[in-house]
């Protein structure tokens, strides 16, 4: 019981999660935009981009669990998952706001496009960094809203009293 409480008070607040999440976000999208590059000398770009993109959600996930929300743990593969959706439609948003783009002007030049991707980029890690902190992180399961108990209720998924088997377990053999 007091290990659950002093685990509660270690939450850090919104302000410094939402900084820790940008600064282990960007470091992680620094770092892949380089490795897209090494790696697509090697491979076609668009595998290149797919395996990057899959590696970098995993370890952001990982220093998202460990740093930027305080568990201090190994994400399980059920917060994997979550945050690969969440960043599933982090980039859904990006790729629509550049298509909506392209059907309201002709030619946009490079500047616009760069502006008009930065900022659903913004809007959607705002997004993210929210469904992280509220669902896919959260300390008490209780705090969630009802719409998102009510969507894992419609999709039959059942809260694990025990941690599923996954990355939990190669952090504790490391």
């Amino acid at each position: 019981m007091e290990t659950a409480q002093s685990q509660e008070q270690a939450a850090p607040g919104a302000f410094t999660a939402f900084a820790r999440f940008v600064l282990c976000g960007g470091g992680v999208g620094a770092a892949s935009s380089f490795a897209v590059v090494a790696l697509a000398s090697w491979i076609p770009w668009f595998l290149a981009n797919a395996l990057i993109a899959v590696g970098s959600t995993l370890i952001a996930t990982e220093l998202h669990a460990r740093f930027t929300f305080g568990a201090g743990a190994c994400a399980t593969w059920h917060q994997h998952a979550q945050s690969a959706g969440s960043a599933a439609a982090a980039y859904a948003v990006t790729c629509a706001a550049m298509v909506v783009l392209q059907q309201l002007v002709a030619a946009p030049g490079a500047v616009l496009e760069q502006v008009v991707y930065l900022f659903a980029s913004a809007l959607a890690g705002v997004a993210r960094f929210a469904v992280l902190r509220l669902v896919v992180f959260a300390r008490n399961r209780s705090q969630a809203t009802a719409a998102v108990r009510a969507a894992r209720l419609a999709h039959g998924t059942v809260a694990r009293t025990a941690a599923p088997a996954g990355p939990a377990e190669l952090c504790r053999a490391a």
